[in-house]
């Protein structure tokens, strides 16, 4: 699903409209606009009932909105930064950066939303009659707006992902196991037995003639599936991260030098490498079999032309330890983690000796990533990526980690580079 268009922000959260909401909002409207016209005596007029109609989905959406504002403002209160709510066909969703830290806190963000729901449609429901006695029309609008949040509270609490009640049984038995993936497994099985519930049930009621109850039914299932496969896909994810480690994925982009040679040497290899913005390979310096250090092309700036065949490249390295390294033995969710806290486009992979043995980048760790889940990357696609120097396939692997260090999966690295 796209991000559709932003329209305001509430509380520094901007609020999107997906284009397939236009497509549900003009469904509502026919659907209210039809059952005025049955329920309210005497008969309205067709523009009346239209625009009657067209308020009440209106509002509809509004209590969708106040849904995941409740989810939002409750994920905000305990750190959890809300990207966005968007609008769309099957109603509302709230996208944060990073889930919960705490399994506690997880519950209270999942509650939230059901929360207003119920309290909304209970407090429409109790001023539904008096509304009633002023005007027949408020009072009718009043009560079906009632019962909508009442059945949006209690559908939302069905115990599967990615409904609000499965992620209360996550947060719960994430709590009482001490195991927040146990906690997503259980509720992503809960989640997959309520879809395809629901998609037999669509079909069921289309064989019956009731088409566009089962058609709306299997839509849902067919959702939920595709929610319970992204989960499916980000525990698989979780699990390679920490699985994996760093000499899995790593390459060898740099060049080794010795340190008697002259900077016309490096010179000629500049000269002579593609690079291509910024992102030619290290070169690092030995000296008779022993690391010194490394050497750029800054050297070649700075000094004149006429000492570039006297002077020593081993005159002018700097330390190997002024690049970002990680130990090849290192699971490669830490090598991510170092990527993207430190802004670094490549580290410097050190072997048990602590001595270079190759390095590391985004499109490399990926592209291990996405070989080790049975998908070998096409090499223009590869070669995009070294470019933009990002994760193939736009895969959110930062995103991954975040989650799995905020709820303790995993522990954070303390940075050494």
């Amino acid at each position: 699903m796209g991000d559709g268009w932003q329209v305001m922000t509430i509380r520094g959260i901007p609020l999107r409209v997906h284009p397939s909401w236009f497509v549900i909002l003009v469904l509502a409207t026919a659907a209210f606009s039809q059952q005025y016209a049955a329920r309210i005596e005497p008969s309205i007029s067709v523009p009346t009932q239209w625009g009657m109609g067209f308020v009440t989905a209106l509002l509809l959406f509004v209590s969708v909105l106040l849904h995941e504002l409740g989810h939002s403002l409750v994920a905000l209160a305990q750190g959890v930064k809300v990207r966005s709510i968007t609008l769309f066909l099957l109603g509302g969703v709230a996208s944060v950066e990073r889930e919960c830290s705490s399994a506690m806190g997880a519950l209270q963000v999942a509650v939230a939303g059901p929360a207003v729901s119920l309290v909304l449609g209970f407090a429409l429901l109790a001023i539904s009659q008096a509304a009633q006695n002023s005007s027949p029309l408020l009072g009718s609008m009043a009560g079906e707006l009632g019962a909508l949040n009442l059945v949006l509270g209690l559908f939302n609490l069905l115990p599967g992902l990615p409904l609000d009640g499965g992620l209360i049984v996550k947060a719960l038995v994430w709590q009482f196991s001490g195991n927040q993936r146990r906690g997503v497994e259980v509720a992503n099985s809960c989640g997959r037995f309520l879809a395809f519930t629901a998609i037999g049930l669509g079909a069921l009621l289309i064989f019956k003639g009731s088409g566009l109850s089962g058609t709306w039914l299997i839509l849902l299932g067919w959702f939920g599936l595709g929610a319970a496969r992204n989960q499916s896909q980000l525990l698989t994810l979780q699990r390679l991260l920490q699985e994996m480690a760093v000499a899995d994925a790593a390459g060898r982009r740099y060049r080794v030098l010795e340190a008697n040679g002259s900077p016309r040497e490096l010179s000629q290899i500049q000269l002579g490498e593609a690079k291509e913005m910024g992102q030619g390979d290290w070169l690092l310096v030995c000296d008779r079999g022993r690391w010194k250090g490394v050497i750029d092309d800054a050297l070649l700036q700075q000094l004149p032309v006429q000492r570039w065949d006297t002077d020593r490249i081993g005159d002018h390295i700097k330390p190997l330890d002024s690049l970002p390294a990680i130990a090849a033995t290192a699971p490669l969710w830490q090598a991510v983690q170092q990527l993207e806290d430190g802004n670094h486009s490549r580290l410097l992979v050190l072997s048990a000796a602590g001595l270079p043995c190759g390095t590391l980048e985004r499109p490399e760790l990926g592209a291990a990533v996405l070989a080790r889940l049975g998908l070998k990357l096409p090499t223009p696609l590869l070669e995009m990526a070294r470019r933009q120097n990002t994760y193939p396939l736009g895969l959110g692997l930062p995103q991954v980690v975040r989650t799995m260090v905020a709820t303790g999966e995993v522990q954070a690295r303390e940075a050494t580079d």
